[in-house]
């Protein structure tokens, strides 16, 4: 395969996992939480460089458009573990320990807590949440930068 081609499966890739999240969001009516927002940036940048890399052939493009596909597979690694409970993850969006808490210092947390905790899986497919398969399929999408990187000439 040609790097052009490449690029765009990459790219096109990116562009489509995020439309997803807006398709489960606004169709689905799967509101996001601040793990799933952090794993949408790097797949608008990873798009935004294909199609700057489409328009302005430059091969080196294709590295940074594999580091942004890796970024979301870190950040969905990363929340599919909150996920599993096999790391707590960021005090803004999951649940905390209670005990030892005065009624008043609990209700401060419950009313300081978000709506959307990123230690609940919304939906998932096959055992494995957005999250986990946004991993998974960034992963993919790394190497298919890296292949346009690497068949550049």
């Amino acid at each position: 395969m040609t790097a052009r081609t490449l690029i765009l499966m990459a790219a096109g890739g990116s562009a489509a996992l995020l439309l997803g999240a807006f398709a489960f969001q606004h169709l689905g009516g799967l509101p996001p939480c601040a793990l799933c927002l952090w794993q949408r940036w790097p797949h608008a940048a990873a798009a935004l460089i294909g199609a700057v890399a489409l328009a302005v052939p430059a091969a080196w493009l294709a590295l940074p458009g594999a580091l942004a596909a890796l970024t979301t597979a870190g950040i969905g690694a990363y929340h599919a573990g909150v996920e599993q409970g096999w790391w707590e993850g960021p005090t803004t969006c999951t649940s905390g320990s209670i005990g030892g808490l005065s009624t008043d210092e609990l209700l401060d947390q419950i009313m300081a807590a978000p709506l959307v905790r990123c230690d609940d899986i919304a939906w998932q497919l096959a055992g494995i949440s957005m999250a986990g398969w946004n991993a998974i399929l960034s992963l993919v999408l790394a190497a298919l930068w890296i292949a346009a990187w690497r068949a550049r000439a």
